[in-house]
């Protein structure tokens, strides 16, 4: 659809304030509670700030300028600094800064890029940029139905990093340092635990090839509790045309949450293969990481464990899976070859000590609401995201204007 709103330059909207820049080496750098910002994002925490308020860093250099694997533009509030990496501008009077990030996400900026090894984004340029420029009075509604839903999505986000951590916390606890079983055998009551789950624990330790640990509890390789399904190589899985197909899911995949929309394999791969919301997936290669998948039914591809059990509840081994990523990520450091990894015999050499079924039955009611919980947040999310990025070309090109944006967005979160 045609635009409604005027074309205006980037440079018309905005104050430029990139002569305030001052880069710092990193072996200069001292260690603070100030945002330290580069092209991408937040690169550090510094000691010190030179700008404080609310700001619009673009990107000046890096290939993601091509490639829009992440904004380009991003919004920095506060105390911070900025390196010379990220232009830093404020809207005039005539725009609305938070408005200019959104218009920034459709924008084309192919034709104002330089450098044919990596790309850049010049001053000069960046000002030539043209992007639709409704009246402000529009601008601020935009503005606030698209930043409440990126507020609501930052907030699950939080939400799920703190219950991870509650989690990790009671697991460690309970399963690795033992200490309702130390509380017993001091003749101590555990603190803050009901009846029922203590009377569970034991009261005494044994020896084991890893020291002591609760009586009668069994030491099991972390592949024992779990199966490690290696996804497929899918590019050798291409569907034909016509075909059901499904999205790849590679480790950039696993960091966003959203699979590759722009790569697909054929469904008839081993159903062991396809992902749905809620699988474990753990990636061995390169980064290494844990994630709760919540990005629909997709397809697996190597380098990628799907991560399943029969005889463990899913808790279960997602705890230990985390509490053995820090030793796998030192194993994937130490490796001479170009991408670290870890191999089969690591999940082997990894142990985890199991209690009896009538613990892990009711500590289930304990840790399967929190992973639950995690996953919930995050298909709300994708769904605030799918909402987010359907309306931001509409709203920013005047196609779709909504009179009462606080009603318009009550209707979409509850």
């Amino acid at each position: 659809m045609k635009a409604s709103w005027p074309l205006k330059t980037l440079g018309e909207l905005t104050e430029n304030f990139d002569s305030l820049r001052v880069p710092v080496k990193e072996a200069d750098r001292r260690p603070g509670p100030y945002p330290y910002y580069g092209a991408s994002g937040v690169v550090d925490y510094v000691d010190n700030f030179i700008f404080d308020g609310e700001y619009l860093l673009i990107a000046e250099d890096g290939e993601n300028l091509r490639t829009r694997r992440t904004p380009i533009a991003f919004m920095a509030t506060g105390k911070f600094w900025v390196n010379n990496h990220a232009h830093i501008v404020r809207a005039n009077n005539i725009a609305i800064t938070r408005f200019l990030m959104y218009a920034l996400r459709i924008a084309d900026v192919q034709a104002y890029l330089t450098g044919s090894t990596m790309p850049k984004l010049t001053q000069a340029n960046l000002n030539r940029i043209p992007v639709l420029a409704p009246p402000r009075y529009f601008q601020e509604g935009i503005a606030h139905i698209l930043g409440t839903l990126d507020h609501k999505i930052e907030l699950n986000r939080r939400m799920n990093q703190t219950l991870e951590e509650m989690a990790r916390a009671v697991f460690k606890s309970w399963f690795v340092d033992f200490d309702p079983v130390r509380s017993k055998a001091e003749g101590r009551e555990p603190v803050g635990m009901d009846a029922e789950t203590t009377a569970l624990f034991p009261e005494k330790f044994e020896n084991s090839e890893l020291g002591a640990i609760p009586k009668g509890w069994r030491i099991e390789p972390l592949d024992s509790i779990a199966d490690f399904r290696n996804g497929l190589a899918l590019q050798r899985y291409r569907p034909a045309d016509g075909e059901e197909r499904l999205p790849v899911v590679k480790i950039a995949q696993l960091r966003t949450g959203q699979p590759d929309s722009g790569e697909w394999a054929t469904s008839r791969i081993d159903p062991q293969c396809i992902l749905d919301d809620g699988d474990v997936v753990f990636s061995w290669s390169g980064s290494l990481l844990v994630v709760l998948w919540s990005g629909g039914h997709a397809a697996l591809n190597q380098h990628l464990f799907k991560v399943t059990s029969n005889l463990y509840p899913k808790w279960f081994y997602l705890h230990w899976l985390l509490q053995h990523l820090p030793e796998f990520e030192r194993i994937a450091a130490d490796k001479a070859t170009t991408m670290g990894h870890i191999r089969r015999h690591h999940l082997t050499q990894a142990k985890c000590v199991s209690p009896d079924s009538d613990l892990l039955r009711v500590a289930t009611r304990y840790f399967e609401p929190l992973v639950e919980a995690q996953v919930r947040n995050n298909l709300q999310s994708r769904t605030l995201i799918d909402l987010r990025d359907t309306l931001l070309p509409k709203l920013l090109s005047g196609e779709l204007r909504i009179a009462s944006p606080d009603k318009f967005l009550e209707e979409q979160l509850s």
